[in-house]
C-alpha cells in the first residue's frame, strides 16, 4: 500500500485521525508500540468474564454535540451517570463534596449553617472551587474550607502528584469542586454513556477499513527515520512526504534529547473475588489513610451482571521511569513553567519537520478527557483535510 498518511499510536488520538483520512479516501498506515490498539482505553474480559479496563478507568462524558455524534457511529451506548464515594473520618461520603457529603459529617444545625452561608455567599452557582472557600472572609465558610482542603484533598493530591500541595498547579486543585447542593454526580456534562460492549470494540470499528493498515508490536523509531538538518521523515528507509500524525511521547520520539519529560505513573493492582459485590459504587476514594488513591469495581461500570465474581483495581501513584519495569507509563502531566519550557524545545525539534503534526495528551505534554482528545483529533483532522496538496 502506498500510503498517504502515517499515524504513530492507536489511542483516541491516533484511531480519530486514522478514520477520518481514511474515510476521505487517504491510505492510512497506524502504529502502534503495544499488542493491541486502544491506548489507554484498552478493555478485555479478565478470567471471570468480568470486563476490566487494563489501564484504568474510563467514563465518556462530553457537552460536546460534535463529540457524542462522532462516538455513536461505532458502538451502542447506554446511559451512565458516575457517582463517586470517599472515605472521610470512616464514612463514605459523595465526592465531589456536596451537601450530602455535608449532612453526613457535621452535625444537623451546624451543616444546616454551612449551606446557607454557602448559598448567601455564592447565589446561583452550581459548584464552589476550593481555593474560592479558603480565600471567604466568613469564618465558618473558611473553616469549612479548610476541613474539605484537609480531608479531600490535602493528602489525595500529595500522593497523586507526589508533592506537597503547594507545589500542585492550582488547575489540578479547582478540578473537582465543591457542589452547592445534592446533586452527587461525579460529572455534570450533557451526555454521559458507556459503551454497551466496551472500548476495544470502538476502535476495532474505527480503524476497520480497506484504506487503513494497523500495525502493533512496532516501535514508531524502529521504522521511522527523522533527518532533522533536512527536515525529512522517512518511512523503512525512503522519503515520505505525507501527513505524519504523532500521538505518542514528544519526548521519546526525540531519543529524549533534552531529558525525559516529568510524568506521574501508576501501579494498578488487579484483585479478582468470589464476591458478587466488593463496594456500593463503581469508584470508591480513599483521600487519607492508605497509600493507594481509590478502588474501582469493573462491574458497576459495564453494568454486568455475574453472580459470585467480580474483579477490582487499586491505583498506587508512582513516580514516571520509561526505562523502569513499573512506573513506565506516563499518565498525568507534571503541568508547571519548568516542564513547560522543556516541552517547548521539543516542540522546537518537531518544527523542524513541516509535515509531522503532533495530537492528544502525550504529544502535546496536555492533560485531555477522552472528549477533549476526540474534539482535538477530529479539528486536526479538518485542518489537514482542508489542505489542498493532501
Amino acid at each position: 500500500m502506498n500510503y498517504d498518511v502515517i499515524v504513530i499510536g492507536a489511542g483516541f488520538s491516533g484511531a480519530v485521525t486514522a478514520q477520518q483520512m481514511a474515510q476521505a479516501g487517504k491510505k492510512v498506515l497506524v502504529i502502534d508500540k503495544r499488542p493491541q490498539i486502544g491506548g489507554n482505553m484498552y478493555d478485555a474480559p479478565d478470567e471471570n468474564g468480568v470486563l476490566v479496563h487494563w489501564y484504568g478507568p474510563h467514563i465518556f462524558h462530553t457537552n460536546s454535540q460534535r463529540v457524542w455524534e462522532y462516538v455513536q457511529q461505532f458502538s451502542k451506548w447506554f446511559p451512565y451517570e458516575h457517582r463517586v464515594l470517599g472515605r472521610i473520618d470512616g464514612q463514605l461520603v459523595p465526592i465531589p463534596f456536596n451537601f450530602k457529603s455535608l449532612d453526613t459529617l457535621f452535625p444537623k444545625e451546624k451543616a444546616q449553617e454551612i449551606q446557607k452561608k454557602l448559598l448567601d455567599l455564592f447565589p446561583g452557582q452550581r459548584t464552589a472551587s476550593i481555593m474560592s472557600l479558603l480565600s471567604a472572609k466568613d469564618e465558618t465558610i473558611h473553616s469549612f474550607g479548610e476541613f474539605v482542603f484537609e480531608k479531600v484533598f490535602l493528602h489525595y493530591t500529595a500522593k497523586q502528584w507526589g508533592m506537597p500541595i503547594d507545589q500542585v498547579d492550582r488547575s489540578v486543585i479547582d478540578r473537582v469542586p465543591v457542589v452547592l447542593g445534592y446533586d452527587d454526580r461525579y460529572f455534570q456534562d450533557t451526555y454521559q454513556f458507556m459503551p454497551e460492549k466496551g472500548y476495544t470494540p470502538i476502535f476495532e470499528a474505527m480503524l476497520d477499513s480497506p484504506n487503513i493498515q494497523v500495525q502493533t508490536n512496532r516501535e514508531a523509531g524502529t521504522m521511522l527515520k527523522l533527518d532533522e538538518v533536512n527536515g525529512v521523515i522517512s518511512l523503512e528507509g525512503t522519503p515520505f512526504q505525507g501527513p505524519v500524525i504523532f500521538t505518542g511521547a514528544i519526548d521519546q520520539l526525540f531519543g529524549y534529547a533534552y531529558g525525559p519529560l516529568p510524568y506521574r505513573s501508576l501501579r494498578l493492582d488487579f484483585q479478582r473475588l468470589e464476591t458478587t459485590s466488593f463496594q456500593p459504587a463503581a469508584v470508591v476514594n480513599y483521600p487519607n489513610e492508605e497509600d493507594f488513591t481509590r478502588i474501582t469495581e469493573f462491574k458497576k461500570l459495564s453494568g454486568q451482571e455475574l453472580p459470585g465474581v467480580t474483579t477490582i483495581l487499586r491505583e498506587y501513584p508512582m513516580a514516571y521511569d520509561p526505562m523502569a519495569a513499573q512506573g513506565n507509563t506516563p499518565y498525568y502531566v507534571i503541568s508547571d513553567p519548568e516542564n513547560l519550557a522543556l516541552y517547548q524545545r521539543y516542540v522546537k525539534l518537531a518544527e523542524k519537520f513541516p509535515n509531522l503534526f503532533l495530537c492528544g495528551r502525550l504529544a502535546e505534554y496536555k492533560y485531555y478527557n477522552m472528549d477533549g482528545a476526540i474534539l482535538q483529533a477530529l479539528r486536526l483532522s479538518d485542518s489537514l483535510l482542508e489542505r489542498k496538496s493532501l
